[in-house]
């Protein structure tokens, strides 16, 4: 593999832009971005934006056309090797007769990942790996989690006071947060292919769950977690009309009162996922959604399934938005976990990013477990 150079990163940083713009359409495809450069002048750039289309680097070689002989290739993920909803990607561009091909990361499905750089080795085209690639890693975190891991990345996003309160003690909460908060929360919804409740959040707020953004292409599939199956047929997650749009996943672990019918009746998908004590079990829900072609998960939920989730080790980083409020001690806390007793019990966090939104301060942060 070849040495990068300084302009290798500037042409990738383009790539990674181009990448950015399929930040909520691409689901269930990773987010690519692709620059040909020749003579240091761009000649060819695409995005791949949504499945089913053409993928980035093809968009780029059929503007390029013949200028992408002898030029030099920057793809934000090495280039598929196999046939998917569209051909391998790696064969238009072999046919194209690159110089060079810099990639950011490799493909994270270990079935076919290097295969695609191999094909190009072996066809005498130079290959030159890893450039920008942690920002390549951030922007498909949750794609990599689903081939790698089989499970989606589970984004837990809550809204706190300065105190680490959630809702007062009789179950109340709106509005924690100021307007800015809950727009930024909205952006966060619509980057994902689902939206997590719990029951309790479904009994106490009635929660509509959906992106309320102008110009939204896609809505997130929505899911509750129900252990005992007490979610109201009317509830506003089962409005018909939301439903054509944005189907909702109910996982139950046992269905005493006989619901199940209504709710099915309602138009919601049941899943029976029961763990030895009667509840959800969280981790095979979480795999069933990767198989269902699920990246990114935002939890949006109380102190319950929270609680449940992180001491799974199951939240993969936490988006807060503390209020400069304080709700004291007897309002409810962001995680129901037993007590603890030693400090080596405490989960770690890693902080990402801090920065006001409006009056609120959002922190984002990864449990280091």
């Amino acid at each position: 593999m070849n040495v990068p150079s300084g302009m290798d990163f500037e042409w990738m940083a383009q790539a990674l832009r181009l990448a950015e713009r399929g930040l909520y359409t691409t689901q269930p495809n990773p987010r690519v971005g692709c620059v040909i450069v020749k003579s240091n002048q761009i000649v060819g750039q695409g995005a791949h934006l949504k499945a089913g289309e053409p993928h980035a680097e093809v968009f780029a070689l059929r503007q390029a056309g013949a200028l992408a002989n002898g030029a030099d290739v920057y793809v934000t993920l090495e280039p598929c090797s196999h046939f998917g909803k569209t051909p391998p990607c790696v064969q238009a561009v072999i046919a194209a007769q690159p110089k060079r091909v810099i990639i950011a990361m490799q493909d994270p499905n270990p079935l076919v990942a290097g295969c695609g750089i191999a094909a190009m080795l072996e066809q005498g085209i130079e290959v030159v790996t890893g450039v920008m690639e942690k920002e390549a890693l951030a922007l498909n975190a949750g794609f990599i989690s689903r081939m790698m891991r089989g499970r989606p990345l589970v984004r837990s996003k809550i809204a706190a006071s300065l105190d680490g309160r959630t809702a007062l003690k009789n179950g109340k909460s709106q509005w924690i947060t100021g307007e800015a908060a809950r727009l930024d929360v909205q952006h966060w919804r619509a980057r994902s292919c689902a939206i997590m409740t719990g029951i309790g959040t479904v009994l106490s707020d009635d929660p509509s769950m959906t992106v309320r953004l102008p110009h939204t292409e896609r809505q997130p599939l929505r899911v509750i977690v129900d252990s005992h199956l007490r979610t109201p047929a009317d509830c506003k997650m089962l409005d018909a009309a939301m439903l054509q749009q944005s189907p909702v996943l109910i996982a139950y672990a046992e269905d005493a009162q006989h619901h199940a019918g209504a709710l099915k009746h309602a138009g919601a998908e049941l899943l029976h996922l029961p763990d030895a004590n009667r509840q959800v079990d969280l981790k095979a829900l979480l795999e069933h959604l990767a198989q269902g072609g699920i990246n990114e998960v935002l939890v949006e939920a109380g102190q319950g399934l929270n609680g449940a989730l992180l001491q799974a080790k199951l939240v993969d980083e936490l988006v807060l938005y503390y209020a400069p409020k304080l709700m004291g001690a007897h309002a409810r806390a962001m995680f129901a976990i037993p007590e603890l007793t030693e400090m080596q019990q405490v989960t770690d966090l890693q902080v990402l990013d801090v920065r006001q939104v409006g009056r609120d301060i959002r922190l984002r942060a990864v449990p280091v477990y």
